[in-house]
């Protein structure tokens, strides 16, 4: 027989506790040995009145038998207040269980205002208010566990809760999207849509029918959910009477109905409602990127005049080879760039110059006699291919844009930057390569002004999960870096970059939430926001410029970096730097204290 769960030095909030389900749920984590909050505000099922008779008899139940309880008589809408008892009383919080909840049942026509409001406020806020109040605690810890209460009337719609349906599917959408921000801290977030006898069910359902529906039977999924051993997360159940069953969203194959030279018509929807509707071979999406795959996949079609469309599940066939090779050689639509001296000044600074280097000051002070433009910043200049969604209108490629890295990036002038200008530059796929567990695409950006070229640029573009489509490995378009020398380097150079210098580097056009917002760095997999890949190309490319040609811009020819591992701002970077002729070979590494001592 398998070993009992247990919640042995687990503290647990339970929401709405005094009776029913919730007063189910704390006897149950108690018998197992966690210390229990018992929360409820102690008022009618209609959210009327308050006391703390329902909170306390709940306590004195579970300390008769040994357990260890406390008591919380706040309303949800105090959350930070409800949180505060479980840290008073045992110092943490593991796991939280929201599950207080009123009714104001009227007709969608009778619903007022008041009705509306007090639903949302206990139900959806009221969950809001206590899970906030835990997170930071959760996340610190590196451990929780949290239970959002929903409904079938949520799922499916019921006669006379508009008001509750509304807030028991929020609730949902609520908890779908704190299990995928909590991932990364073992914080994990599910549903329940119970079934069973509670004050909400006491008028509406038979008594027979209330003693098969007991709270018991739904005690036993929410330990479950909130054991340490439960990888389940972002699920959704529906569980009452000792039936439990998981439900998911089901999505037609659906159809196209607009082609790339014809207007979209309601008469297309029409001629195609069949297929629209038609569950046939349906799809089981699960994560908003499988929503936004569809619509990529739909895009690329319509672009090809319904070509194939290559996909990170395409098996070793020659049509997806063929699909690929179409995007090979699309050219984006031209751009322009133009800039200013504040623009370029801007981007000095984001990459690190400054007045400690007396040296730098052509690179941030307009008024410099010989004020430049630093070689690097041709690569902003091109990256609108880029950042503009160009990648999503590729021919025959579905990018996952979500999964897109950068991986090496190679840089040629073919003069000097202007010091202002507007430059026009054309983007082109070179390849695509098939790296096995990765897809890369090649982009070759050329800028001109007027007729001449000025610089040229090679994006490579990694698409993760993405790869093993039968394609090619290499390519002769690709530019290679060279190999490090096997000898100590000839020059070392160190500098620290500041806390804000992703902030600042940012302002240069890479607006990508990554490098400033923790919260999308944490769902990126990232403890904290990263340092731009191409800002560290540019420290690079200013070490090699100071060190080797007295920052003599005419002197830079081209750069060819590989991006390893990421850097956060406030990190030092030690560039090590080989000369050989007019090649500079150079590696650049994070610094560490232990590298000094």
């Amino acid at each position: 027989m398998a070993s009992p769960l247990r919640f042995d030095g687990r503290v647990v909030l339970v929401t709405g506790a005094g009776g029913g389900l919730g007063r189910a749920y704390a006897l149950a984590f108690a018998e197992r040995g966690a210390s229990v909050v018992v929360n409820d505000l102690g008022g009618d099922f209609m959210g009327v009145g308050k006391g703390s008779l329902a909170a306390d008899k709940v306590v004195e139940e579970i300390r008769r038998k040994g357990g260890r309880a406390v008591a919380n008589y706040d309303s949800v809408d105090a959350g930070e207040k409800v949180v505060k008892t479980a840290l008073d009383a045992f110092g943490r919080i593991d796991v939280v269980i929201n599950n207080a909840g009123i009714l104001r049942d009227r007709s969608f026509g009778r619903i007022s205002d008041e009705d509306w409001d007090i639903i949302q406020r206990v139900h959806l806020r009221g969950s809001f208010l206590v899970t906030r109040a835990a997170w930071d605690h959760m996340k610190k810890q590196k451990f929780g566990r949290i239970i959002m209460t929903s409904s079938a009337s949520g799922i499916y719609g019921n006669f006379g809760q508009a008001n509750y349906c509304a807030a028991k599917l929020g609730l949902l959408g609520l908890s779908n999207c704190l299990a995928v921000e909590g991932e990364k801290s073992n914080i994990h977030c599910n549903t329940i849509a119970p079934t069973a006898g509670s004050r909400l069910t006491q008028n509406i359902l038979p008594d027979d029918l209330l003693e098969a529906l007991k709270p018991d039977y739904v005690a036993p999924l929410v330990l479950w959910l909130c054991h340490e051993s439960c990888e389940e997360n972002g699920s959704l159940f529906e569980v009452g009477a000792g039936w439990i069953g998981k439900s998911r969203w089901e999505r037609t194959l659906g159809a196209i109905v607009r082609q790339r030279t014809q207007p979209m018509t309601p008469e297309a929807v029409k001629a195609n409602w069949t297929k629209i509707c038609d569950f046939d071979n349906a799809t089981k999406p699960q994560r908003i990127q499988d929503s936004i795959d569809g619509i990529i996949e739909a895009l690329n079609k319509i672009d090809s005049d319904g070509g194939v469309s290559a996909n990170h599940t395409s098996n070793v066939t020659s049509t997806a080879t063929s699909g690929f090779a179409g995007a090979i050689g699309h050219k984006l639509p031209p751009f322009s760039s133009s800039y200013t001296e504040l623009d370029t000044i801007m981007y000095a600074l984001g990459v690190g110059a400054s007045l400690k280097e007396p040296k730098d000051l052509k690179f941030i002070y307009e008024g410099s006699s010989d004020f430049s433009c630093l070689p690097t910043f041709g690569v902003i200049l091109a990256q609108k291919s880029i950042m503009g969604g160009g990648l999503a209108e590729i021919p025959g490629l579905s990018v996952n844009l979500a999964k897109v890295l950068h991986g090496e990036q190679y840089l040629e002038l073919y003069k000097p930057l202007p010091r202002a200008g507007k430059l026009k530059c054309e983007a082109i796929v070179a390849d695509v390569l098939d790296k096995g567990s990765s897809l890369i695409i090649l982009m070759d950006v050329y800028s001109y002004s007027g007729e001449e070229l000025i610089c040229y640029n090679q994006f490579s573009i990694f698409v993760v999960g993405a790869g093993g489509f039968g394609g090619k490995r290499t390519s002769d378009k690709a530019k290679v870096a060279v190999a490090i020398p096997n000898r100590p380097p000839d020059a070392v150079l160190t500098d620290t970059t500041s806390l804000s210098q992703a902030a600042l580097y940012r302002l240069s056009g890479d607006w990508n939430p990554l490098h400033i917002d923790p919260d999308f760095a944490n769902l990126a997999g990232f403890d904290k926001p990263i340092l731009h890949g191409l800002c560290t190309f540019g420290f690079s490319a200013r070490h090699v410029l100071q060190q080797f040609a007295d920052n003599d811009v005419s002197r830079f020819k081209a750069i060819k970096v590989r991006f390893a591992k990421p850097v956060y701002p406030g990190q030092t970077l030690q560039t090590e730097m080989w000369k050989e002729g007019n090649r500079i070979h150079f590696q650049t590494k994070r610094f560490s204290k232990k590298q000094e001592d």
